[in-house]
């Protein structure tokens, strides 16, 4: 009877976990946002590759446009131009796998 009184916070944390779940979800929204323009500039950075890369020379066989491709590839991944990333992905792409 005499001992201190009772105080009710339940709506208190009501509300700082409802804020809580506001705010992760505003991050993982930021986070995903980001992944998704990341990947965007991978996709432009590979077709502007493509885009540089010589017409195949119809007397030189099937071998020679895939090295001169793959060369190229190697060249800029070396110069810092392409992450190890998007090397491995337009590499993956030439080679069809």
């Amino acid at each position: 009877m005499f001992g201190r009184p009772v105080v009710r916070r339940r709506p208190l944390l009501r509300a700082a976990a409802v804020g809580g779940t506001f705010a992760a979800g505003r991050a993982m929204g930021r986070r995903a946002e980001q992944q998704a323009s990341a990947e965007d500039d991978q996709n432009q950075r590979i077709s502007s590759l493509e885009q540089q890369q010589a017409p195949a020379d119809p007397g030189s066989g099937a071998e020679s446009p895939v090295l001169d491709q793959l060369g190229r590839l190697t060249a800029l991944h070396e110069q810092g131009a392409l992450t190890d990333d998007e090397f491995a992905a337009a590499k993956a792409k030439i080679l069809g796998s």
